[in-house]
């Protein structure tokens, strides 16, 4: 255990309230992530825990104090800082500067990895053409493939970005929804088009869907297809069969980035089948030119209730396991 002492400045009384919350609830928050002891008097702050720990406290305290003159701290703040890659980095005792962050430019600013794995998930579609994302709910999977894809044509990498989803959700059958088929398929597609209006505006997008740049179709669209020169995000493959992934895989064409994205525990198929996404991870786990990466409960940058939630049902999920 060791001690390490820092000073906030400058000493003002309102930046210092919202810096440690109501109550101090901001500081017991890191104190609770980050396995540390922080007592202060003033803008004098002492924090005591393992080395790597403290270390990475001290880099949040200055980085979210720093963020107080402009903005109001909240819980989700506090958290997301704590995401960062550079402080996963501390936390793991490794060289900060070791690789390149990777940042993405859009219309709603820089979006950056926030912790190890989405900056190593970034890192990896940047230099593989096929890409497979698989982790639990709020792990920034298909957020920032879209953002990734956007960049793309942005650069002129690709044409087109071309964003598919399977048309099943929670045992739920397509006729139970009104209108035409598109009208049908349109539910299953929104995540995908909320991450475009945030990143380019609903206008353009709108634009750049009727010019055919931006295509968002369900899965069985794809048979038959050979696509080039395109950024493609496959997204809920857990609820892919086994026919499916392996017909939407092989209409990789030249010059395109794939992404698959999905989360193996939250499978919506029905009992008989198996996923396609689960079964590609054994058969293509040694191909070359193919990057997987695993996100778990840390890498969830939703409200800190549900990393909490990802980690209930992990920890329930393998007590039964071992009792079985």
């Amino acid at each position: 255990m060791i001690s390490q002492d820092i000073s906030l400045a400058p000493a003002d009384i309102d930046r210092l309230s919202n810096f440690c919350g109501q109550f101090d609830e901001h500081l017991r928050q890191i104190e609770a992530r980050l396995q540390v002891e922080i007592a202060n008097r003033g803008n004098q702050f002492k924090v005591t825990g393992i080395d790597s720990s403290v270390k990475a406290a001290c880099a949040v305290m200055q980085r979210l104090f720093a963020s107080t003159e402009t903005e109001e701290l909240n819980a989700e703040l506090v958290h997301l800082a704590m995401q960062d890659s550079s402080i996963e980095e501390l936390l793991d005792g490794s060289n900060p500067n070791a690789q390149q962050n990777v940042s993405i430019k859009t219309k709603c600013g820089m979006i950056r990895g926030r912790g190890v794995n989405q900056q190593e998930y970034l890192r990896k579609i940047v230099t593989h053409d096929i890409n497979f994302g698989v982790g639990p709910a709020g792990t920034g999977k298909t957020y920032l493939a879209v953002a990734c894809a956007i960049e793309a044509l942005q650069s002129e990498k690709v044409r087109k970005i071309i964003l598919v989803r399977p048309a099943v959700e929670a045992g739920e059958k397509l006729g139970f929804l009104p209108g035409d088929m598109a009208q049908k398929v349109d539910p299953y597609l929104r995540p995908l088009y909320d991450a475009l209006y945030d990143m380019l505006g609903f206008e353009r997008v709108e634009k750049m869907i009727a010019k055919g740049i931006i295509e968002v179709a369900p899965l069985a669209f794809m048979r038959g297809r050979t696509l080039n020169d395109a950024f493609i995000i496959l997204d809920e493959a857990q609820n892919t069969t086994l026919e499916q992934i392996k017909m939407f895989l092989t209409r990789q064409g030249f010059g395109s980035t794939t992404v698959v994205t999905g989360d193996i525990t939250q499978i919506d198929l029905p009992s008989e089948k198996m996923s396609g996404l689960r079964h590609s991870l054994g058969v293509l786990k040694n191909v070359e030119g193919i990057s997987f990466t695993y996100f778990d409960a840390r890498d969830v940058v939703r409200h800190p209730l549900v990393q909490r939630i990802v980690c209930a049902y992990e920890d329930y999920e393998s007590t039964a396991k071992a009792k079985s």
